[in-house]
């Protein structure tokens, strides 16, 4: 059944033609566009750094996971600051962190600065991107909530497909520190002019969640719903959410950074064990757009389960695929999946627990997916080293995979929920 928001106006009002939300939508689409692409884009540097300091791909690659923690560790404390200040004063941070960490990589000289400038300095800029974003949009929309999350999400599949084609382009036209100035200044720029159109909440703009009163009947700014903080941690429901990201996220790195090398183990050439990644990124796009509006109808629970079923599905076809049709059909199962997954982190945490303490604990959730991001790949290039083939690496995911969708399907409603269905038979 259809959701309907509790915040409905009263029969014959009108509410008003020009809705803010769309604005915030279209801005955090376009930092996640520009954000996302840039920083997902970073393997691209890897051959120029090595070529030219020595390094080994490990040390610069350590780099990656470093900002990727920062990245966690930063989107509790941006989430939490969120909920109190709104998103114009940190999305303007993060633009000053990211563009000044892509400036000073142009100046990179010894191994300790790729960790200052890309690990520590990017990690912190990059930190909002998600949660700040994500937590802004879930308080303008309730019954559009998953399809609007979708939208955004959208932005960052269709920014790892731009940026890589914008950064080989200017490397072809200037050497790599002059790269990393140019992404400097346009992640500085974008991001501190687009931050000054985020608006934190409707009431700041006299209006409410989905438009869904007269601008004239906005008084006071009204309370949000939810669950405090504190209370929303000794749920069993919260920490379920975390351990089902983890896990989930252990998956789906891990086929980011594998696929590819496994294709080609089985004799498919480079070039075309390519357009596996490639097709997996363009279809994650559309499972962002349809299990984002697929939640709004069936509710976050049922769509998390669709999606992880389609993760688990391709986990369990996988090792036995051979030829290059069959890895596009997994590249279908697991993109559907995998972008369903990332659209309906915020919505989720939003339904189980309102918008109260929406920013750090979605804070909280994109954490334990970082841990899950760190720790699937490295051990899944461990257990490769030891049984030299990728098959139970694999049958290790459909495993973890299959675990997030038996915790998934023990969610049950919160108290937030429940005082929402009291509300709506009211």
């Amino acid at each position: 059944m259809q959701k309907t928001t509790p915040l409905d106006g009263p029969a014959g009002s009108f509410p008003s033609r020009y809705f803010y939300g769309y604005v915030v939508v279209a801005t955090c689409f376009a930092i996640q566009v520009i954000g996302w692409g840039i920083h997902n884009s970073y393997g691209i540097f890897f051959t120029p750094l090595v070529q030219e300091f020595g390094w080994t791909r490990a040390s610069v690659a350590g780099a990656a996971s470093m900002s990727v923690l920062v990245h966690g560790i930063g989107a509790i404390f941006l989430g939490g600051m969120n909920d109190r200040v709104g998103p114009r004063l940190i999305m303007t941070g993060c633009g000053l962190f990211m563009g000044s960490g892509y400036m000073l990589m142009s100046g990179l000289d010894r191994l300790w600065e790729i960790y200052l400038f890309y690990g520590l300095i990017i990690g912190m800029g990059v930190s909002g991107t998600d949660v700040v974003l994500l937590s802004t949009a879930a308080r303008w929309f309730y019954a559009m909530r998953g399809t609007m999350s979708g939208i955004i999400k959208v932005g960052t599949g269709l920014g790892m497909v731009i940026a890589p084609l914008f950064i080989a382009l200017i490397m072809k036209a200037f050497p790599w520190r002059t790269c990393f100035f140019i992404l400097g200044a346009i992640v500085f720029i974008s991001y501190i002019l687009l931050a000054q159109l985020l608006v934190r909440d409707p009431s700041l703009k006299k209006q409410y969640p989905d438009n869904a009163r007269p601008v004239e009947s906005v008084g006071a700014r009204q309370p949000e719903r939810g669950i405090p903080f504190r209370e929303a941690l000794k749920t069993r429901q919260f920490w379920c959410l975390c351990l089902i990201s983890l896990l989930v996220v252990s998956c789906t790195y891990t086929i980011l950074m594998h696929i590819v090398p496994h294709v080609i183990d089985v004799g498919i050439p480079p070039s075309k064990a390519a357009t596996v990644l490639a097709t997996l990124g363009g279809v994650s796009m559309a499972g962002r757009l349809v299990m984002g509006a697929t939640a709004d109808r069936i509710g976050t629970r049922m769509a998390l389960m669709i999606s992880i079923s389609l993760i688990l599905t391709g986990m369990c076809y996988l090792p036995w695929a051979g030829a290059l049709w069959m890895f596009y059909v997994f590249a279908v199962f697991q993109g559907l999946g995998h972008g369903g997954f990332y659209a309906l982190m915020s919505p989720t945490v939003a339904e189980f627990f309102g918008t109260k303490s929406h920013g750090v604990l979605l804070g909280m959730v994109i954490f334990s997916t970082t841990i899950g991001g760190a720790l699937g790949p490295f051990l899944a290039g461990y257990l490769f080293d030891v049984t030299n083939t990728y098959r139970v690496v694999f049958l290790t995911l459909a495993g973890t995979s299959l675990a997030a969708l038996l915790l998934t399907a023990t969610l049950t409603p919160t108290m937030h929920q429940k005082g929402i269905v009291q509300t709506e038979k009211r």
